[in-house]
């Protein structure tokens, strides 16, 4: 089975209306943006999309915002971006906002054909509303679904051609857990290389879990927000 495609476009071009796409990355470090750029210039509206966040008001899942291409987000955290913030605020965006280390481990127990689990995060709260409680040893705990994706959108740093990817230093964030609950991963890496060029040992995410591959024509990353500190005299 050959998983390469010569670009983002090729290997997103299947994308639907309506579809559940999963983005690796967290805030602008190791977002898929060719695959996302690819998604805008494709066109597919009415998607629910399931990040930790949306990038800034200029890079990211901004893109898809300003074209009106998101009926829903997922998310953690709202912050950086103007645009997720005024779209939701005015209701022009649903969103599920999910206590960060919660949507982590729904996307992990999709992915591992968990459906469901119990977590004590969230309970007595707007996130607990309308959700089974159920009491262990004398504590309360609220149910939440696992995630699972049409779509997920990932960046690595290096993969191989059958699709086992490894991930580089802060870039390891929501991007393997994404790989593996998505019914059809699309990598982008920014080194393709053989199959036998990579450790095994060193392998974040096995092949098994990437049905599409593609090398990035652009590594460019961006900072989310750059902050020094003064020269001591």
């Amino acid at each position: 089975m050959n998983k390469v495609y010569p670009d983002a476009a090729s290997a997103l071009t299947d994308v639907p209306h309506g579809a559940t796409v999963l983005v690796g990355g967290f805030g602008l470090c190791g977002i898929p943006e060719e695959a996302i750029f690819a998604l805008h210039d494709l066109g597919a509206r009415h998607l629910t999309i399931v990040s930790n966040n949306a990038g800034t008001t200029e890079h990211g899942l901004v893109h898809l915002l300003k074209n009106a291409q998101v009926k829903k987000m997922v998310s953690s955290y709202v912050g950086e971006n103007e645009v997720f913030e005024r779209q939701m605020l005015s209701g022009e965006l649903e969103v599920e906002l999910t206590p960060q280390g919660t949507l982590a481990e729904r996307i992990r127990a999709g992915g591992a054909g968990i459906p469901a689990f119990f977590t004590a995060t969230g309970v007595g709260t707007l996130v607990a509303e309308g959700k089974e409680v159920r009491e262990f040893d004398g504590r309360p705990y609220v149910l939440e679904r696992g995630i699972v994706g049409d779509f997920a959108l990932v960046h690595a740093w290096k993969g191989d051609t059958d699709g086992n990817l490894i991930y580089r230093k802060t870039a390891r964030n929501f991007n393997p857990m994404m790989a593996m609950a998505g019914r059809i991963t699309i990598a982008e890496v920014e080194h393709l290389v053989q199959p036998g060029e990579l450790e095994p040992d060193g392998i974040h995410t096995p092949a098994i879990f990437v049905q599409r591959i593609f090398q990035c024509r652009a590594n460019t990353k961006h900072v989310e927000r750059r902050t020094v500190r003064k020269r001591t005299p």
